[in-house]
Formats: structure tokens, sequence, C-alpha cells
């Protein structure tokens, strides 16, 4: 059986100055131009935040061979001010007939994908913008399994052919007009998709109605009733059969509806069958976690289409194939994403990094062990560079903004590494509960997801924030090791890969010890300077250092470990100065320390985790109230010139 003990930290500094390709990232990296421009200019941005979109609506014609696109769509909205015009886009490749503001025909100008329409209205006014048009967009380039705001192909496994939205992160306007503002949440959408009699056409919220046209056309009608982002707005057509199973998770008032459009194949759904039955069980699992399934009274569910890996629309994840892993990340979405949304493509780890989480956390609960060897192949595939930081730099960068290494794994491995922080489950799943609930329908930064945990834990978790979410690099771990008189004396030392932009990583850190005639034992301990030492009291039988990092905590490469027996005991007195410390053990008193000379000193005491709990300058004697809880603590002199003069083990 292992043991997992605190240990009591000297923090003795030298230097204190202080891919796996993943398939939802795989299936976003779209199109043949990487960098790619939101559209708009600075001032053409602010223009389109003079109002409120709160209604999004489609009604086009779509058919599962061509990315041809017909119909009508706009939006309903609030002027912020007041307006004389209100900012639109459109690719050019697609033709405009006619736009009505408040159902009257208009005017308007377009220039390229600008598309500027007269409102004439008051601020707090609400108005309407229909826009009929119609054309082929863009193409997805030369990756068939990408997407470009619309898409078409054949699936090559199972040979069907399809035409689906991918909108993430600049591409809604490539197939209808649209205002691309992630923190302009619309309250609700439509989209009414008219096809072929043999396809059917799935998107977000409910199908309310499907209606056949009498002239070989069928329209599928869907309402969603929850505020969505633009690029979250879809469709998928295709000859679908259609597969729904229900999930039941605690607390919910109803059965939830999971609706699967699958290829019309009689080898694809048996094929996918099982896996996709497993929906409910990672429904139920992250809805106990998370909190309830944001969209319970609408639907989740699946349109197939051949893309390599899935996109997490609403309601309504468009994916590939069916596999647990991904279609774990792609329903985390919804709570990850969808009901909370990224308010800066820069912080998209509010989306990606907690989906790729919860592929391990899906593990660990449904595969327990499984989720050893995915938080492995993260750290592989992270350390396989030494730099880059989750948080992107440049968000019209959209291989930064799906980066497989940074924004997936090390978005997971450091969302992993501030759980270990918090050293707190019911705090962990608390603050994420918290941060569902705060941003509900709306978006969210780094900060948000930090303070809820705050909230929730009472730990700060400044340092990790900047040296794991903005810092770059990871740190290699060495070790020695001593016992001296039936204590066990250890020191941890740290480089970092990237030095000039993180100079050290301060976090707790477990090393695991083999013991002659005992269980191995884990220590936690608190690693805050380049070189850590610590001494835990009757742990003489230790025969080696196992292993640094046991469980996988931290993203760290692992040096030396060495036996050193010139690692001195750390209770003995440093300086021949003649201190007394008594009475020890406490037994309830007062802290009494005088010193035999005029110098002064500095006292410090810590906890067994490291973490400072006194500092106090004195001359000649001090009394110290010391009201702790019962344990072992590190106390800790210092002269003037900064050099250790005695350590010694306080027990209370």
């Amino acid at each position: 059986m292992k043991k997992i003990i605190l240990a009591a930290s000297i923090l003795l500094a030298i230097n204190t100055q202080a891919q796996k390709d993943h398939t939802c990232g795989a299936a976003k990296r779209y199109n043949n131009h990487l960098e790619k421009s939101a559209g708009l200019t600075v001032a053409q941005i602010a223009e389109t935040e003079r109002y409120d979109q709160h209604f999004i609506f489609l009604d086009i014609a779509m058919n599962n061979t061509s990315t041809t696109v017909s119909g009508m769509a706009g939006l309903e909205a609030t002027a912020r001010e007041n307006l004389d015009s209100a900012l639109l886009e459109l690719h050019p490749f697609l033709l405009i007939t006619q736009i009505r503001v408040n159902n009257i025909p208009t005017p308007f100008s377009r220039v390229s994908n600008v598309v500027k329409v007269p409102v004439n209205v008051l601020q707090g006014q609400n108005f309407k913008i229909e826009v009929d048009y119609s054309g082929t967009p863009p193409t997805a380039g030369t990756n068939p399994f990408g997407g470009s705001g619309l898409t078409n192909a054949s699936s090559p496994s199972w040979g069907n052919q399809v035409t689906w939205s991918l909108s993430e992160s600049y591409s809604a306007y490539e197939w209808f007009p649209c205002k691309q503002s992630l923190k302009d949440k619309a309250d609700s959408s439509s989209v009414k998709v008219t096809v072929p009699n043999a396809c059917k056409a799935g998107s977000n919220g409910l199908l309310e109605n499907v209606v056949d046209l009498g002239n070989g056309t069928t329209r599928y009608e869907w309402m969603n009733r929850h505020a969505i982002d633009y690029y979250l707005i879809s469709v998928a057509v295709a000859q679908y059969v259609e597969y729904n199973v229900y999930a039941n998770p605690t607390g919910a008032p109803n059965p939830i509806l999971i609706q699967n459009y699958i290829y019309n194949n009689p080898q694809t759904l048996p094929y996918f069958q099982s896996d996709i039955d497993e929906t409910v069980d990672f429904l139920e699992l992250y809805s106990d976690l998370f909190g309830m399934y944001p969209f319970a009274d609408e639907k989740y569910g699946h349109c197939m289409a051949p893309l390599s890996g899935g996109m997490e629309h609403q309601t309504m994840t468009t994916q590939g194939y069916f596999e647990k892993s991904l279609t774990a990340h792609e329903l985390a979405h919804q709570w990850f994403g969808d009901n909370v949304t990224c308010a800066s493509w820069t912080d998209i780890w509010v989306n990606e990094g907690f989906a790729s989480y919860a592929e391990y956390i899906m593990l660990e609960n449904l595969y327990a062990g499984n989720e050893v060897q995915d938080m492995q192949d993260r750290h592989d595939n992270i350390m396989s560079q030494p730099g880059g930081s989750v948080w992107v730099l440049d968000s019209l960068n959209e291989g930064a903004i799906f980066s497989s290494r940074l924004v997936y794994d090390k978005g997971a491995a450091i969302v992993h590494s501030m759980r270990f922080a918090l050293n707190d489950d019911n705090a962990f799943y608390q603050g994420l509960q918290d941060y569902q609930n705060d941003f509900a329908d709306s978006t969210a930064y780094a900060t948000d997801i930090q303070n809820a945990w705050e909230n929730a834990s009472g730990v700060s978790l400044n340092n990790y924030f900047s040296e794991w979410y903005y810092g770059e690099g990871y740190p290699t771990y060495s070790a020695k090791w001593n016992t001296i008189g039936g204590n066990l004396i250890f020191q941890i030392s740290q480089t970092v890969s990237k030095p000039s932009v993180t100079p050290m990583f301060t976090n707790d850190l477990e090393v695991k010890f083999t013991r002659n005639g005992a269980p191995d034992t884990i220590i936690r301990v608190a690693v805050n300077a380049m070189q850590n030492q610590y001494v835990i009291p009757g742990m003489g039988n230790v025969t080696s250092i196992n292993k640094i990092d046991p469980n996988n905590w931290i993203i760290n490469k692992v040096g030396t470990i060495q036996y050193d027996g010139a690692l001195v005991s750390l209770d003995e007195n440093l300086l021949a100065n003649d201190f007394n410390i008594y009475p020890n053990p406490l037994n309830g008193e007062n802290l009494q320390i005088t010193v035999n000379d005029d110098q002064e000193y500095t006292v410090i005491i810590y906890a067994t985790n490291g973490k400072q709990l006194l500092n106090q300058t004195f001359k000649n004697q001090v009394q110290l109230n010391f009201d702790y809880a019962q344990g072992s603590y590190i106390l800790e002199l210092k002269s003037k010139d900064g050099r250790i003069a005695n350590r010694k083990l306080l027990k209370l």
C-alpha cells in the first residue's frame, strides 16, 4: 500500500531569482491559409459593435452534392447607440439580390466581404435585417477533410456524400451573412434548410417541423432557444438515417435526447452503434461533475461528415467517426466552448484545454487505468519542443489557435496540474461548476476560471497561471538524498527549457521513495526555488528515490537521481552562534528564542508543505505565540546577511 505524506520544506535557495494529432484540432486546422484575417479593419470591427444581435436566422436551400446555397439569412438586433447603418460580413462569392430592414427593401453598399446596410434607428431600438443571397462558397482547398464555411465531400470509408459547415474561427461569413463577434452571442437561432427528399438536414436545437414541400424537397426547421455564438451555427446535409438514444443524468427532469444522423449505409450504424451508445454514459458523467448538461431541454446529437475529427456545433456535433475520446471531447465542449465560450481566441484554452482534459476525466472514471497513458502521451508531445505558450499571442493565426501540442495537450496537462495544486477534487469540480453557472450563455477569459477555482478552494493560482498558462517551457528535476540519524534529507533542483521566458517553475511536486521493509512512500513537497532541501523525520529506512512525479501531475523531465552521503543534516547549527530555542515540543506554550550576541536575525516558520507562515526580525530574543494546528513545522533563522543560522523541526 502506498502512503502519501507531506514533507517539511527547507527551501534552501541557491538561485531564488526568479503531438499526438488531436482529431478535434485536425478538423479545425482547415483550409489552405493558416493565417487568416477576420476580414475587417479595426474601425469596421468597432462599427459592428454598435449593435447587439439577439436572434440569428437562416432559411436556405442546399443539397448533398455541392456547396451551393441559396435563400435568406439575417439577424435581429438592438442598437447600442443611434445608428444610421449596420455592418455585416458575407463572402464576395455569394451574390446578394435584396436586403430588407424591418421588412422594407433597402439599398446597401458592399465592398468585398463588408456589407453596410442603412438602418436609421435610435439607441435601444430593435431592428431586423434580412438578406436574400445565393452562390457557391469558397472551397476547402486541397484537404477534403477540412472545412471552409461549407465543404462537400464523400466519405472514403463509407462512400456517402455530405455538405457540412465548419465556421470556426472566422468562416461563418463564407456561407451566411453574419456578425462575427465572439462576445456578442445571439439569444437564440433558427435554421431552416430545404433539401432533396432523400436527404436530411441536421442543425442546432430542436427539430420543430419537417415539411414536405411537394416538389421533391423537404424543409427541416430547427429552433435553438439558448445563447449561441456565430461559429456554432451549423448545418449538415446527407442521406442520413436517424438513430436516437436517451441519457438520464441525476437531477434531470426528463430524459435527454441524443439524436444521431448517421450515414444511410447498411454497415455504418451497426459498426458505430456501441460507440454512439456510450454518449449516454459520457453525458451523465459530465453532468455529475460539471453541472447539468446545459441544453437538457433541447438535445445533444451528432451529424456524420467526412472530416478527420469533430466540431462541437451547439447541441449537434459534426463528427467524422465515433471513438470514445473524440466523442467525449466534443460532448465536453457543450459545457466548455458552447455554454461558456472563450471571449477571445487568445484564450481558446477555455474551450479546448478543458474539452481535452475531459477526455482524461472520462478515461479516469469509465476506463480506469487508461488515463495514465493518455497524460503521458500529452506530456511527450508537449516536451517534443522546448517552448510555446497555451495563451495564444496571435489570435488571427489558426495554426496557433488550434495547436495540438500547446492548446490541446498542454492545455489539458495544465488543468491536470492545477487540479493537483488545489489538492482537493471537491474544490476542483466546484470551481468548474461555479464557472459554468457564473458564465452560462456568455463568454469568459482564462482569469475567470482562475477566479472560480480560487474562490472554491482558497488557494492562490497566480504563480501557476503565470508560469504554466502564460509562460513557456517545462522543468527538468534532479534529486539527491541522504539519511542521517533516522532522518531523510533530500534535495530537488530544477533547470528549465525556456529560461528567457519562464526562469523557474514553482509548484508542489511528489517524490516516490523506496524503503527497506516498508511500503513505497510518496512525499509531496513545495518547489519554489531553483534548489530546495527537505527533511523527513523517522524515514531512515529509505533505500532510493524511486521516481520524481510518479503520478505525472506536472509536465517535466527527470535529470539525475543520486545518493549523496555529503548532504548534511538540516537540524545542525549552521553558524557558530549560541541559540536557545524552546520548548520543543511546544505543548501549547509560546516559543522562546534567545541568541547570545547583538546581531539582527530573522525567524521564519514554514508549514510542512513549504508555505511560509511567519517572517519576523528580532535582536537578542523574541517570544512567538505559536497559534497553529497540531503537527510539525520548520523554524529557520537567518542572519542579517542572509546566511542560514539555524534550522529546527518543531512539533506542536
